[in-house]
């Protein structure tokens, strides 16, 4: 380094880390060169080369010529070596007088911690054994103005990770890997149905009415035509509508939905699910087409069905069980519902199990209310809960046997709901008496009960086949497939209230 390079440096460590930045910006300016170049022109990404090099022994050169770009994390020996990270990886790149002009040397001193840099020159491993670039040149392409985290101790705050997701991905590796294999699930669930011929589609996320599941919304205003509208809380309805047109015998759509509902770490207010919906289906067939995509999957993410999540393993292979609700109340409870007449007799023993309930609930509520305490947290294995009472049901067609169930189930796996799924409703008549209840229960102050869709109605009058439905919750199946705790660890930008 220069003498003159030396007074610099002494200088820039009087300041503070932005005014010292500042500084090295004005003097890349003086030297006529450029602190954010357009574009650079990069021959490979390093996990490239670190594949394609994996034979170079130590201690070998080559006359191979590569040009890099990243950020640069770490910095020795004044930059004689300069650790880059790019997408895909780490590669170093060795700059030393004799392969570098006294110019390009002195473009160093303007160098920090978090720069992104391009370097030039040719492949080499070092006696260490580590693959590098031995530069000939090197280029800034974005100079920062803010210092990284310190290394060792990185992002404490989890807080600051959340609201400073990209700070977050530049630091911590298990991030970039947890997003990269959500978006690895995602693309795996659309070519799954896109091969057994499902057609994607898109439907509105402004709603008129709100419909489609048992939800609290957000409204919000159209200016122009001076109406409310309300964020989705399901894609069911208007998919269902494109059935009763015969657009295809199968659609899905892989979205956002949005309730205003509460935060914890397995609910976001807005999320991200698959609905589907396949002409003359059942909910059996659907039961075996979520167990059937699940499975591939994790096989494809992980290289086997066993999985571990906290401490617990998880067996995704094999024939999941399929359980009625009221069998596992009855297991985990002793209390056997269908054998139980009355909504007052079902209340009585809810609150004998120590399970709090509503003096107007109904026998199906209850019994809902009770698997959910009782339940739902001993489900780890994936498990698929079968035949849910009518009443909190109101688009799925009557159980075949039992008219006080529904042909619906859903899945759990460590307890969590994953899925949903229906066979479908699709009697005019019978769907309108389910509005009208809805309606009925709206009005005595129940904000999540479904609203009076006469359009839907109409639709099925018009005719739509015998239909499965599902819906599945993309968030929950990253969280369990990359061992995450909180849902905010699966979702790049997850809901925060504002900082004052």
């Amino acid at each position: 380094m220069s003498q003159n390079a030396k007074a610099d440096s002494s200088a820039s460590t009087a300041l503070n880390p932005r005014e010292a930045r500042e500084a090295k910006l004005k003097k890349l300016a003086e030297k006529g060169l450029q602190a954010y170049p357009h574009k650079f022109d990069r021959t490979h990404q390093a996990q490239e080369l670190q594949d394609k090099y994996e034979s170079l022994e130590s201690g070998t050169e080559t006359e191979d010529k590569v040009a890099v770009a990243g950020r640069i994390m770490a910095m020795r020996n004044n930059g004689m070596f300069l650790d880059l990270m790019d997408a895909s990886g780490k590669i170093q790149v060795f700059c030393h007088k004799d392969s570098m002009s006294q110019e390009e040397l002195e473009k160093l001193e303007m160098f920090d911690i978090g720069d992104i840099v391009g370097g030039k020159g040719t492949i080499r491993r070092t006696p260490r054994g580590e693959l590098s670039v031995r530069a000939t040149e090197v280029t800034m392409l974005t100079k920062t103005m803010l210092p990284l985290p310190e290394k060792y101790h990185g992002l404490t705050d989890v807080e600051q990770r959340y609201r400073q997701r990209y700070l977050d991905l530049i630091m911590n590796d298990d991030s970039r890997n947890v997003l990269r294999t959500r978006s690895r699930i995602v693309s795996f669930i659309r070519n799954y149905m896109e091969d057994m011929g499902a057609l994607e589609v898109e439907t509105p996320i402004f709603h008129s009415i709100m419909g489609g599941a048992t939800a609290k919304p957000f409204v919000t205003h159209h200016n122009s035509l001076d109406t409310d509208f309300y964020l989705r809380v399901a894609t069911e309805l208007p998919l269902k509508r494109l059935i009763v047109g015969g657009f295809s015998d199968a659609v899905f759509e892989i979205g956002r939905c949005f309730r205003n509902e509460g935060i914890s770490i397995k609910h976001n207010p807005e999320f991200t699910s698959i609905e589907a919906y396949h002409a003359y289906w059942d909910y059996f067939d659907v039961m075996d087409l979520v167990q059937d995509l699940v499975q591939k999957l994790t096989q494809e993410i992980h290289g086997d069905t066993k999985i571990t999540f906290g401490d617990k393993e998880i067996e995704m292979g094999g024939n999941w069980k399929r359980r009625s609700m009221n069998d596992l109340v009855k297991d985990e409870t002793g209390v056997d519902f269908l054998s139980i007449d009355t909504d007052e007799s079902a209340r009585d023993a809810a609150k004998k199990l120590g399970v709090h309930v509503e003096d107007n609930m109904k026998w199906g509520h209850v019994l809902a209310a009770v698997f959910e305490e009782k339940v739902e947290d001993t489900l780890i294995q994936p498990t698929h809960v079968t035949d849910f009472p009518v009443e909190i049901s109101p688009l799925a067609k009557v159980h075949r046997d039992d008219p006080r169930l529904v042909e619906r189930f859903e899945t759990f796996v460590n307890g969590w709901e994953i899925a949903n799924a229906f066979s479908e409703l699709n009697d005019p008549k019978v769907q309108m008496e389910r509005f009208a209840e809805q309606v009925a229960a709206r009005e005595a102050g129940d904000e999540e009960a479904q609203m009076l869709d006469d359009d839907f109605v109409t639709a099925l009058e018009y005719g739509m086949p015998p239909t499965g439905g599902w819906g599945l919750g993309i968030d929950r199946l990253v969280m369990i497939l990359t061992n995450s705790s909180n849902i905010r660890d699966v979702i790049a930008f997850p809901t925060l209230k504002p900082k004052s």
